[in-house]
């Protein structure tokens, strides 16, 4: 069977991108930032997942206004970046890995999920953005993914109950994938942050300390709150938490404990606290 080795998350802020494309990595303005990620680069190099599940947010490429799928799940056998353009060049195609991806879509599917299922699909900043943080010595990372697409962006949103199930769900189905291949999962988007309206450059750290310590400690913490309170507690872009709930109830599969490799907690970028974590299930 395969073996779930742990979970990965950042913000995907595009303006990171652009960061890393430019070499400011070292600027006094993006190092706390940069700094969060050497500690996770060694572990990465220790336990070298083959395949990756990402947790992620499209933001129109795929799905705009008029279709908007709650989860929607990558089968492609690459994945081509098309980016809106703030960010990192656009990067050669991303590899899939279909054979895992039927298995999630077929196990999710008896599991009572109603989910699209993508036999071609577009990634951009999301999805490539936090690949080149976890992997910055490689044009593209040396993985293949998975990509899981779950609604941030228009109401109604998924609850955070119903998004914890989906991830404990895509946890077994890895554990139950008949290979001998290391998966990890990720999660990108967060932390708190509103770039609309009123609230236009709300930040909430006591809130997104909480959550964080919850991701070692109390897993279903944020399970307590309706989509509506997440939006109020970390802001309309902030509900993109969403994605750490599934990353962090994935490794809740088959009972399994974690280890905190390494986290940091950083604000502001572009008015958004962001966010990194990496865990090691045990």
């Amino acid at each position: 069977m395969a073996q779930l080795i742990g979970g990965l998350a950042t913000s995907h802020i595009p303006a990171i991108g652009g960061a890393i494309h430019k070499g400011k990595q070292n600027e006094p303005y993006w190092k706390p930032f940069f700094d969060g990620f050497p500690p996770i680069h060694d572990w990465l190099g220790k336990v070298k997942p083959d395949v990756v599940v990402v947790f992620y947010n499209d933001h129109g490429l795929n799905f705009f206004l008029d279709k908007m799928p709650t989860f929607a799940v990558g089968a492609a056998a690459t994945y081509s970046n098309a980016d809106e353009g703030w960010g990192i060049p656009t990067l050669p195609p991303i590899p899939g890995c279909p054979e895992l991806s039927w298995h999630i879509i077929n196990q999710l599917i008896a599991k009572e999920f109603d989910i699209v299922t993508c036999q071609e699909m577009l990634v951009d900043h999301a999805c490539t953005l936090p690949l080149k943080l976890f992997w910055p010595e490689h044009e593209v990372a040396p993985v293949q993914i998975v990509p899981i697409d779950i609604n941030t962006v228009q109401f109604p949103l998924p609850t955070a109950k119903r998004v914890y199930k989906l991830g404990k769900a895509v946890g077994e189905a890895i554990q139950s994938w008949d290979s001998d291949k290391r998966v990890a999962v990720m999660a990108t988007g967060g932390l708190s942050h509103q770039l609309e309206g009123e609230r236009a450059g709300f930040i909430n750290k006591k809130f997104d300390l909480q959550f964080l310590d919850s991701m070692e400690t109390n897993p279903e913490w944020a399970t307590q709150f309706s989509d509506l309170e997440l939006v109020e507690k970390a802001g309309t872009q902030g509900v993109e938490l969403l994605m750490w709930l599934a990353m962090r109830a994935a490794l809740t599969a088959g009972g399994s404990g974690v280890r905190k490799v390494h986290s940091n907690y950083h604000i502001p970028i572009s008015n958004t606290a962001t966010g990194v974590l990496a865990l090691e299930t045990v």
